[in-house]
């Protein structure tokens, strides 16, 4: 079992795709989004985050 937090995209990175900064309770964060290739989240998407890396989007009613 793992622990994963929920955190919402705020910055998409113009120069590598498969990156992201992310908010999670109020710390901004730099996430891989490789995991989630099959559907890219777009700015505003929440995501589950794991040791820095994106594993799934998630509704706003889940993250809160």
């Amino acid at each position: 079992m793992c622990l994963a937090i929920p955190g919402k995209i705020v910055e998409l990175d113009p120069q590598h795709v498969d990156r992201a900064v992310v908010d999670v309770v109020g710390v901004r964060r730099k996430v891989d989004l490789g995991l989630l290739q099959d559907d890219p989240p777009v700015l505003g998407d929440w995501v589950l985050i794991h040791v820095g890396f994106a594993l799934s989007k998630i509704s706003e009613a889940e993250a809160l």
